[in-house]
């Protein structure tokens, strides 16, 4: 097994990380514990970079009606210089190709060992590697890597890496000074260096770090400058002053939407190392202190709606691969610039070098290149839809849950977004209908004003009151009602659960299910009198993600959740009784999250992605179908839709004419929709899955989008609207017309 690069951190291999991971089954299937080759679809090594090109509309579906223009600002917080090139591209590149502003902010200088070069030499690298004794220079290393990153922000940018930046010094909020790049040319494009020390060490004890600043083991955190940089004099920031750093950047740039790393990634189940360096998430919770603070005056239009979006880090690596293969190969060309690849070709001006050496050879960069998870804002349920043709959109702004609503009628209009008073609700909301018509909302919710002895997240519901389903106001919600969380503490899984699946049973009977950090489902239930039961374990192996639960027209209920080989389920029969399982489905590695539907009386229907090509999958699963504990299974047919080699959910709604409406993200990162009959794709004799895929029309938007869209049947016939949030904050629909759509508007 080769050895897996670590990205943003000195120590670049880390072999009992990656033996913990294999043994979880978390960096196997697919990808076998080993890098993935990009290739075809007869499996064929793919030769030479494609251009990027920028998301263009096309099709039918694309619109009747004018081009969707968008006017977001984008602001991306990472640990370590790289961070963003690893873990939240291709998003990164496709926002410098929007030609809207973007603004990362790096809180590290990842200064390392300072000793740019590889850990040990490679035959064919163009860098020695380091020698015994090196003492390096850690201001040149990180002076190197800022050049290896402007490098790769200006040729993703221009297409050329040699395009200019303006350094200038920024004083922060906090007191103490960053550095600001301007790219030439391109003043929307900007560079934050906070040039604070890194830690040095994925799961070592060191308490001058960010993780000990967070957790108060020191007081103050010192300053780690570049050889070259406009900042030439050092300083300390305290946890009061890093916050506020935060919050000043926040103001200055007024994003729309902010990226920003996993603050919860969990724990191994072996040994309980961390499952990803401690500069990342600690870094992220500061972003949620500060997040929590700004979003008081978002809400109170002092400064722009803001969506936040959060990215699995290490664990990427190791779980079958997302992205396709043109995109894979334009994330691995970036990562190249930034490694300074070409280094025996390319002579660099700068005395520090052109890039971060370590990150040298070229296949180290592989299972990150070829993913990415957001781990949180992956529902596809958020959109709910009256027997009248009223509309509810249910999202979260500002870290607040936000109720649109739209009436009845041809020439109705969208509500302007309404803030529920709760606070630190992450980004995934589920919306479940209830017997009696209310909706119920469930998510996880973050509390982080209670200080890092009191951090924690926790599951929770807020439910419409009677006669408040068309109020489109606080009042027509209750109160966040905490649910709790199966977690022990934060310091056992660093508070790593899923956001929750839901399903309601005809009886009443309310289900949400998350994964822990120990990998497993464990489920709580409401019964039809109110009651709640405690949190029930429900097993599994290596499951990861979120999972995905529905019932069927019978009344049974479905659980789900994916491995990094399989996809397991969970049951229980329309009689009620406890959730049994976990039972195999037979069906290969898959990439997600999953969707899961109503197909029947007896059985639901999954949405998924197929691993290196991003196609969509679709499966149909009845309960006599799954494995029993050694008994056999009888795998369902898997269809292949096609589909523009893109990543995360696929909404799915069913049309009145029994075909269905897809919607998912593109490899571009727009929105992609068709229409499929799936009835025929997967019954018996159905025609082979490449057949299907190749007459299945895709068609595309034009316009970035944030989270997964959503959609629901319509009240006329042949009708579905469709709703996606967009990176500026604002909501877009769409409602079916005949072949194609009426056109996008924004809400």
């Amino acid at each position: 097994m080769p050895p897996i690069s670590r990205a943003g951190t000195g120590r670049r291999r880390h072999g009992p990380l990656t033996a913990a991971l294999c043994a979880l089954g978390l960096l196997a299937g697919l990808t076998g514990c080993a890098h993935v080759e990009p290739t075809d679809r007869r499996g064929t090594r793919q030769a030479g970079a494609p251009h990027q090109a920028a998301p263009v509309p096309t099709g039918t579906w694309a619109g009747a009606g004018g081009r969707v223009r968008t006017a977001e600002s984008v602001l991306q917080i990472v640990a370590h210089p790289d961070d963003d090139l690893y873990f939240i591209n291709p998003e990164t590149a496709q926002s410098l190709r929007s030609g809207r502003p973007l603004t990362t902010v790096y809180l590290t200088s990842g200064e390392s060992d300072g000793v740019n070069a590889p850990r040990r030499q490679v035959p064919g690298a163009a860098a020695p590697a380091r020698k015994p004794g090196d003492r390096g220079d850690k201001a040149v290393y990180a002076e190197a890597r800022q050049n290896g990153i402007r490098a790769a922000y200006a040729e993703m940018a221009t297409g050329d890496r040699a395009t200019p930046w303006k350094r200038t010094v920024l004083h922060t909020a906090g007191g103490g000074r960053a550095e600001l790049d301007t790219l030439e040319g391109h003043p929307h494009i900007r560079l934050v260096w906070d040039l604070l020390h890194e830690a040095g060490t994925l799961t070592g004890d060191r308490p001058h770090s960010l993780y000990g600043l967070w957790k108060g083991e020191t007081s103050r955190l010192g300053s780690q400058l570049t050889s070259a940089g406009p900042v030439t004099r050092g300083f300390h920031v305290t946890r009061g002053a890093l916050v506020d750093t935060l919050v000043g950047h926040l103001r200055r740039f007024r994003p729309t939407q902010i990226r920003m790393q996993d603050p919860t990634p969990g724990r191994l189940d072996r040994g309980g190392a961390y499952a990803d360096h401690q500069d990342h998430f600690a870094g992220a919770r500061f972003v949620q202190e500060a997040l929590a603070r700004y979003g008081d005056e978002a809400a109170r239009g002092r400064v722009p709606h803001f969506t936040v979006a959060t990215y699995l880090g290490y664990f990427n690596g190791g779980l079958p691969p997302v992205l396709g293969r043109r995109t894979a190969e334009n994330k691995l060309r970036t990562l190249d610039t930034y490694a300074w690849t070409d280094r025996a070709e390319r002579p660099c001006a700068f005395a520090a070098g052109c890039g971060d050496l370590k990150m040298v050879p070229r296949r180290q960069h592989h299972g990150w290149s070829h993913g990415i998870r957001h781990t949180g804002g992956d529902s596809v349920s958020w959109l709910r839809a009256g027997a009248d043709g009223a509309l509810w959109a249910y999202g979260v702004l500002d870290g607040r849950i936000a109720v649109r609503h739209r009436p009845p009628g041809a020439h109705a209009r969208w509500s302007a977004p309404v803030l529920l008073p709760d606070k630190g609700i992450d980004p995934t909301l589920t919306a479940v209908g209830l017997p009696d018509g209310r909706t119920a909302l469930l998510g996880t919710r973050t509390v982080t004003e209670d200080g890092p002895g009191g951090y924690r997240r926790e599951v929770g519901w807020t439910v419409q009151r009677p006669g408040g389903a068309g109020a489109g106001s606080p009042a027509g919600f209750g109160p966040w009602h905490s649910l709790g969380t199966p977690e022990p503490g934060d310091l056992a899984g660093l508070s790593d659960i899923s956001a929750p699946a839901a399903a309601v049973t005809p009886d009443g009977t309310v289900t949400a299910v998350v994964r822990t950090s120990r990998h497993q489902l464990a489920a709580r239930v409401r019964q039809p009198d109110g009651t709640w039961l405690p949190w029930r374990a429900l097993g599994g192996t290596g499951v990861h993600g979120d999972p995905a639960a529905a019932v069927d027209g019978g009344g049974r209920l479905f659980v789900f959740g994916a491995t990094a080989r399989t996809v397991l389920a969970w049951t229980r029969p329309a009689a009620g009784g406890p959730l049994s399982g976990p039972s195999a489905t037979g069906l290969p590695a898959v990439t997600g999250p999953l969707t899961v539907r109503r197909d029947g009386h007896d059985a639901v229907r999954l949405h998924m992605r197929a691993p290196g090509s991003g196609h969509v999958l679709t499966a149909r699963i009845g309960a006599a179908g799954l494995g029993t504990p050694g008994g056999p299974v009888r795998p369902a047919r898997v269809a292949d839709l096609g589909g523009a080699a893109g990543y995360g959910p696929v909404a799915v709604t069913r049309l009145p004419d029994g075909r269905t409406l897809l919607a998912a993200r593109a490899e571009n990162g727009d929105l992609q929709t068709a229409v499929v009959d799936e009835r025929q794709d997967t019954a018996g004799g159905a025609p082979r899955a490449e057949t299907v895929a190749a007459r299945v029309r895709w068609s595309r938007t034009g316009f970035l989008c944030a989270g997964a869209p959503a959609g629901v049947s319509g009240p006329r016939d042949g009708d579905a609207d469709l709703a996606v949030a967009g990176l500026d904050g604002h909501l877009y629909w769409a409602r079916t017309g005949g072949s194609g759509t009426v056109g996008w508007s924004r809400a």
